[in-house]
């Protein structure tokens, strides 16, 4: 296949993870696709060799190891090599994702070298690394879209289980309230997730059966998608988070998370390295995310952007890999987007345009190469642009 011109935008072709927590209809409402019948949970747009999109013709992650310096220009190749930093994705959630954690760039290192001595296959159930990357990320909401983010401090989260009613959790509460708080936080989680306490998890679910409104609430949402499922206890730890569309949420190593609700773009560094423990049909090592995860209690890192006149919302997180735009585009500006880097362009809502070579309408997206020109970009909708953060982080 002859390599593309990468002086000029080039239209993706890109892939859809139909992941069971997906919705079956959000993308195709929000896109005016068919749906499909099955859950469209991910639409990717990168270059990861686990689903790369196509870039005329070509995967993504291919033409750019054809030409790395054309593709993402020689500074950010000299900084991440022959690949592109960032994967980008639209997320459709219709029940929760999974209770999980990511590494650290160190762990994931160790943990990918680790698992291939061992002769465990890249596509096997039980890989846990599926590259050496960290993996740092960000959501922007679309529509209203919540989750849940960090360990709650302890204290509220013992009055949150004094709440339940279930006497058996009385040693919990004393250790959340008593003890110093990340210490406290790890003794309890580790407890929860004990095959020695399925019999309280079982009485822990049977008490949020019921809870429909109040603080409790969401964790009862979790216990009707999740029946028996060790990860409902541990939920019960973590922050709830709502963002409003257009609000942003920030999630770096070794932050537990499970996404509940909604649609999200979402931008990450180019890696798949997921530990989970819970809320999942998926591998569940609890050993390795113990070792992972960061037990010190935290708020939701929420990503305030920058915003100018010309309807452009600038999501700056401390990531290296990432930087994320929103265009609130009135069909009356054009914008003009910077040469020299490698960007992601999509369009969410309405149409936009890339110079006069390439138009994007509502699930479509353009890659646009470090070796093009400054273009400008016009229309009339909702598009995000993703292109590398700041090197110096």
């Amino acid at each position: 296949m002859p390599q593309p011109d990468l002086t000029a935008p080039l239209r993706l072709v890109t892939a859809i993870r139909p992941y069971d927590w997906g919705s079956v209809t959000a993308l195709p409402e929000l896109f005016g696709t068919e749906p499909t019948g099955e859950p469209q949970a991910e639409l990717w747009m990168g270059a990861h060799p686990g689903a790369p999109s196509l870039a005329g013709g070509v995967p993504l992650n291919e033409l750019i190891a054809r030409d790395p310096a054309g593709a993402l220009g020689e500074r950010t190749a000299a900084r991440f090599g022959a690949a592109l930093p960032y994967l980008l994705k639209v997320l459709a959630i219709e029940r929760p994702l999974s209770l999980q954690v990511h590494p650290t760039a160190e762990q994931a290192r160790a943990g990918y070298a680790a698992e291939t001595a061992k002769g465990i296959a890249l596509d096997d159930f039980a890989r846990t690394y599926k590259d050496a990357s960290h993996k740092p990320e960000m959501v922007c909401a679309v529509t209203p879209f919540h989750g849940l983010c960090g360990f709650r401090d302890p204290a509220a989260t013992a009055g949150l289980l004094d709440g339940l009613g279930v006497p058996g959790l009385a040693p919990w509460i004393t250790t959340l309230r008593g003890a110093e708080p990340a210490r406290a936080v790890r003794e309890v989680f580790a407890a929860m997730l004990d095959d020695a306490a399925r019999p309280l998890r079982a009485e822990i679910e049977r008490a949020l059966l019921d809870r429909r409104d109040g603080g409790l609430a969401v964790y009862g949402d979790i216990a009707r998608a999740y029946p028996g499922d060790p990860g409902i206890a541990a939920a019960l730890l973590l922050n709830h988070v709502s963002l409003r569309p257009g609000e942003a949420l920030y999630l770096g190593a070794g932050v537990p998370h499970a996404y509940l609700g909604g649609i999200g773009v979402e931008i990450m560094a180019n890696s798949d390295n997921v530990l989970r423990c819970g809320l999942t049909s998926k591998y569940v090592d609890v050993p390795e995310l113990m070792r992972v995860v960061d037990f010190a209690p935290s708020e939701p890192f929420v990503v305030e952007p920058q915003h100018d006149a010309a309807g452009a919302y600038a999501y700056r997180p401390p990531a290296a890999e990432f930087a994320l735009t929103r265009y609130e585009l009135t069909g009356e500006d054009s914008l003009s987007l910077p040469a020299g880097v490698p960007q992601i362009v999509l369009c969410v809502e309405g149409e936009g345009r890339l110079g006069d070579e390439v138009t994007l309408r509502p699930g479509q997206s353009a890659f646009v190469p470090a070796a093009a020109p400054s273009l400008l970009l016009s229309g009339k909708g909702m598009i995000y642009r993703a292109e590398p953060g700041d090197f110096t982080m």
